[in-house]
């Protein structure tokens, strides 16, 4: 019998997906995480949303010939990435 709380090992939790989805998104992982992280982003609505928001921000600059190696535009992008899966602060009651 399977916990509805405990996950398999073999798959990623939203902190690990946060740490690997800018490699994802580049194509940079081999097929086995890419697998598992698209598998991932299919069942968690909050990490799908976030990778769709990254797609479209790059995208975005791609179209207008801002994003390249090296680019600050690609770093504050990055950045910007980043900071959407950080957990916010708890709300005063």
């Amino acid at each position: 019998m399977r916990w509805p709380w405990r996950r398999r090992l073999d798959e990623l939790d939203c902190a690990t997906v946060g740490k690997l989805l800018q490699r994802y998104l580049d194509g940079e992982l081999d097929d086995v995480r890419a697998a598992q992280l698209s598998a991932h982003l299919e069942d968690c609505v909050r990490c799908g949303l976030e990778a769709d928001a990254y797609e479209r921000l790059k995208a975005s600059l791609a179209a207008k010939g801002t994003v390249a190696d090296g680019d600050p535009a690609l770093a504050r992008l990055r950045l910007f990435a980043a900071s959407l899966l950080e957990e916010p602060p708890p709300l005063e009651p």
